[in-house]
């Protein structure tokens, strides 16, 4: 096996196991590593959690003592400063590694070609950019946090041949197969909030929560924080996102809410964001600022087609998942995915590269990411 083909192998690897820790590490990013001495795989490991152990780490522990010598295939440069853990350089260093095999860089001004530099200060060969475009695609939820301090907006909606998610009575249940259905809850588990209006909670009154068999211990499995878009706070305290688990809801209400709802919906035990207005709606780049600030990486919007319009509009879409089920509903007045005031030309529409097409079942999912200038600024540009 040449060289070439083996570091991709490795580090194809390498990204398998960095994908473990998805929805798990936020907001830090996922990183795997392997390390290999003779073609042989000595020891693997994955960031588990935000605030454990570096995959380095793990890697280098279930290695037991053979590194000398030894590559390391890491997707993301090892970190070079104290935080919550020491520097993976360090122990690089000292465990007699010989060469280190990235990704990509860390986009973290606080490393961001440091720690490769000290690497090679100590006599350890650097390669980098090996499934680079993987790697950063993997962490483009981190490259967009770390770099900006906004989150990772995404809007996954299913909807029919004829772009319905709804008949024209508001029937939705079911548009998608089981299949994308699954899929969906695995973005909710990946997302650190999913995003609705309160037009969606008064509708349909959804848990909006992860249900997914395999995660048979619920106490371990991590549900995203529930973001209502709620002008007024209009809400009703019976709404299962208040009755259940209510510290996992917050309700983002304009600067002057009704002091009384305010305090009723306190008392149940949710949060209260009061943000500014514009045009006469919650500010959603004031939400992008406070989730920001609230260490909330990604946002997934599930929002019906006024919100996704609202969000689209302002360009603040990172990227787009659509579940295109083969059904076709009709009706002029059944709902949209896009709704809201829309272009009067063709040509002002925004445009969409795709991303990724996957077949579930007889769905497909569509990915998107724009096209717009500026679009991309979680991606690394060295």
């Amino acid at each position: 096996m040449d060289l070439d083909h083996a570091d991709k192998e490795f580090m194809r690897m390498a990204l398998e196991l960095a994908a473990r820790g998805r929805g798990l590490v936020s907001p830090n990013p996922m990183v795997g590593a392997v390390v290999v001495k003779d073609g042989r795989v000595l020891g693997q490991g994955y960031h588990k959690e935000a605030g454990g152990r570096h995959a380095e780490v793990y890697a280098l522990a279930e290695a037991k003592g053979e590194t000398e010598g030894a590559t390391v295939y890491v997707n993301l440069e090892p970190c070079c400063h104290f935080g919550r853990n020491p520097p993976c350089t360090n122990q690089l260093i000292a465990a007699g590694i010989t060469r280190v095999v990235v990704a990509v860089t860390d986009p973290n001004p606080r490393v961001s070609g440091a720690g490769l530099r000290e690497l090679e200060e100590n006599g350890i060969e650097v390669t980098t950019g090996v499934l680079a475009e993987e790697a950063r695609r993997l962490n483009e939820v981190f490259f967009k946090y770390i770099t900006t301090g906004l989150p990772f907006v995404s809007i996954k909606a299913a909807v029919s041949l004829d772009g319905k998610i709804a008949t024209r009575t508001g029937n939705s249940r079911w548009i998608s197969g089981e299949e994308s259905r699954r899929r969906g809850h695995e973005l909710r588990r990946a997302a650190d909030a999913i995003v609705v209006g309160v037009g969606t909670v008064i509708k349909d009154d959804p848990l909006l929560n992860v249900r997914l068999p395999v995660l048979q211990d619920k106490a371990k499995t991590k549900h995203p924080l529930r973001l209502i878009l709620d002008t007024r706070a209009r809400i009703p305290l019976t709404a299962k996102v208040i009755k259940e688990n209510p510290e996992q809801t917050v309700i983002v209400t304009g600067s002057d809410p009704p002091a009384h709802k305010v305090e009723k919906l306190t008392a149940a035990g949710v949060r209260i964001w009061t943000l500014p207005l514009r045009r006469g709606r919650v500010s959603l780049p004031a939400l992008l600022a406070k989730a920001g600030e609230e260490r909330l990486s990604s946002l997934l919007v599930e929002g019906g087609g006024e919100v996704n319009a609202a969000f689209l509009g302002e360009n603040l879409v990172d990227k787009v998942y659509l579940f295109l089920a083969p059904r076709i509903i009709g009706g002029a007045s059944a709902p949209t995915w896009v709704e809201g005031e829309g272009v009067d030309q063709v040509v002002k529409g925004s445009h969409w590269r795709n991303a990724g097409l996957t077949e579930l079942g007889n769905d497909l999912l569509l990915e998107y990411y724009p096209e717009e200038e500026g679009a991309d600024v979680y991606r690394d540009r060295s």
